[in-house]
């Protein structure tokens, strides 16, 4: 069995910190020790896990993916969202997190971020936690 987070974003690329939204999936189940994969299928959003103290890190990473893959350019796929695919391949459609003693093992700066880059739409991320013994 798995749990879903539904997401909507509001622009066309966005971040939205999702590591409330996972800790309450771990402490309903009252799961304390285990591992949490987060799934995001869909082919032009992603997710990652990076600093979320200060929201400038999140915002020159977007950036950043956004000068690399442009929009508009002369590219082959012809839905208008070619530069949405590729930003998504770059990041990861899924990350795996250790659970430990009911708490989710980040860093002290660490968040996890749902990536769109096709909005703004309403997404869906997979949680599956795997429980240990």
């Amino acid at each position: 069995m798995f749990n879903i987070i539904r997401i909507k974003s509001k622009k066309r690329v966005d971040a939205i910190e999702i590591t409330d939204y996972v800790r309450n999936i771990i402490k309903s189940l009252g799961v304390k020790d285990g591992v949490c994969v987060l799934y995001v299928p869909h082919t032009t959003a992603g997710i990652i896990i990076n600093e979320n103290a200060d929201p400038n890190v999140i915002e020159d990473i977007l950036d950043r993916l956004s000068e690399f893959a442009k929009e508009n350019l002369n590219y082959k796929h012809l839905e208008g969202n070619a530069d949405s695919h590729i930003k998504s391949s770059i990041t990861s459609s899924s990350v795996n997190l250790i659970i430990e003693n009911g708490e989710l093992m980040l860093g002290t700066w660490q968040g996890v971020f749902f990536l769109e880059f096709d909005g703004p739409r309403e997404r869906k991320i997979y949680c599956k936690i795997l429980k240990d013994g």
